[in-house]
Formats: structure tokens, sequence, C-alpha cells
């Protein structure tokens, strides 16, 4: 039995395994060592072209077919909106009726209204935007207001019987499609005097004048003129029961507009 442990003081015998005994012969230098697997080097890729060319290349013909369409467009609506010189276009001829500028651009000054004073504001040139449009007399639903001698841009209600069939309530105004308008025109003859007593009860006098309006109505919608009501004169015949508003400084106030003379004109425009 061979010893397998080495000389005292020696270093062991690497060729010699302590359990199996000595290597077999005519093995290589490296057996017994784990092999290891070849190694390839990957073949170089040829170098990659840059692509700034490319995407210049799509971007430019995108471009061209963009700006191809754009003319083709512009051509055929030229085509569609030039009138034929022999057959005319659409309304070359057509008479204007009421309503038919439903389709003009609203102005800068046109108003959506809020509550049935806002439409005081066509008698300043306003549109209403949420107004009914007219479409002529029947159906109609109207408002009239009147201004002051004192106060030419502030507009305030009168009154309409509400038996009338153009009558529309304060909650009503989105169905109004015609506003008169009682402007100012002036006073005259001799005023008479009123007596009258402020909140502290005392008293003042008042000086009462006939006055004269011109009424015009207008289309809410648009704020277009759609008739004249002529001249409401309203004579100072006998003091009011009570003012509403007068001028402490001329001490002076104008009769309102005399609302039969008013409803007497809307039966006209609107019958």
């Amino acid at each position: 039995m061979t010893d397998s442990h080495p000389p005292r003081g020696g270093q062991p015998d690497p060729n010699v395994n302590p359990r199996s005994g000595p290597a077999p012969q005519g093995r290589h230098p490296g057996d017994g060592q784990p092999r290891q697997a070849p190694r390839f080097e990957a073949p170089a890729l040829p170098p990659q072209k840059p692509k700034r060319a490319l995407v210049i290349g799509l971007a430019a013909a995108v471009v061209a077919l963009l700006v191809l369409a754009g003319v083709g467009l512009a051509l055929v609506d030229d085509d569609e909106q030039t009138p034929s010189a022999t057959s005319g276009g659409p309304g070359a001829d057509a008479t204007p009726t009421p309503g038919g500028s439903e389709s003009q651009e609203p102005g800068d000054n046109a108003v959506t209204a809020r509550s049935d004073s806002d439409l005081g504001n066509v008698c300043e040139g306003s549109q209403i935007l949420n107004a009914a449009p007219y479409d002529g007399p029947s159906g109609a639903k109207a408002y009239t207001f009147a201004n002051s001698p004192d106060q030419p841009a502030r507009w305030s209600s009168t009154s309409i019987p509400s038996n009338k069939p153009y009558y529309a309530g304060s909650t009503d105004f989105k169905s109004v499609s015609v506003v008169g308008c009682l402007e100012f025109v002036g006073g005259e003859g001799t005023p008479i005097e009123c007596e009258y007593k402020d909140t502290l009860l005392k008293q003042f006098t008042i000086d009462y004048v006939s006055s004269r309006y011109k009424l015009t109505f207008y289309a809410a919608k648009t704020a277009e003129k759609i008739g004249d009501g002529g001249i409401v004169s309203t004579p100072a015949n006998r003091c009011p029961n009570f003012l509403s508003q007068y001028n402490k400084n001329t001490m002076r106030v104008y009769a309102s507009p005399d609302t039969d003379t008013i409803e007497a004109a809307l039966d006209k425009l609107l019958s």
C-alpha cells in the first residue's frame, strides 16, 4: 500500500491524488481544470448612415403634399363661391325679408340679456343675442322703452296691456322679437304746477310739462329698424298721482308717453 503522506518537511507530489493515486500519464497539463469555450470576435458592423437626410426628405415631401392640398382647396372654394355670370349666384337679386339678416355677425356692442330691462339696449343700437328672431308681425312679442331729457341714454320700460297678443311678461324677455324706442323730442306748452310732499312731509312744487316722443321699432336680435310709430304726444292736462323721478335742479318733469298712442302704433305694426 502506497503511503500517500508527503515526506516529512517536503511538499506533496502534485501528480498524486491522495484518494485515487497518481494521475494517469498522457493527459494534457490542463486536464482536471474546467475547459473554457473558445472566444469569437463579432464582425465589425458597417458604419450607419446619418438619418438626418432621410428625415429632411420626408418632411419636405409632407410639406409639398400639404401645399398642393391647400392650393387645391383654395381653387375649389373659389369655384364654389364665384357665381356664374349667366346663371347668377344665390340671393343675387334677393329681396330683403324680415329676419333675413339673422346670419350676420354680431357687433361689438351685442348683449346677452339677463332680464327684461336689458332689451332697452336695442335703443342704443345693441343686438340682443338671445332674443327671438323677427320673422314678421304674426306671433311677434314686443317691449317698449322711453328715455328722458335728463338721461337720454337711460331707457325705462313702458307698460303694455296683458290682453294684447304681442304682450310678453317680464320673465319672457327671450321671446321678445320687437323693441319700440320712444326717443324724447322736446316739451311744449305752458307747464302746470303740481304740489307734492317729500319723505319728511315737506311740500314742494314741480312744473309738469307736456312732451313729445318719436317712436321707432327695431328687431331685437339684429337692432335693425323695422318700422316707424310716428310722434307720440302727451299733454300735461293734470298732475300725476305720484312722481317716480324729477330734476331737482330745474324742479321740472315731463309727461310720460301716452300709452294709448303706443298701443295704437303697435296694433298697426303687428296686426
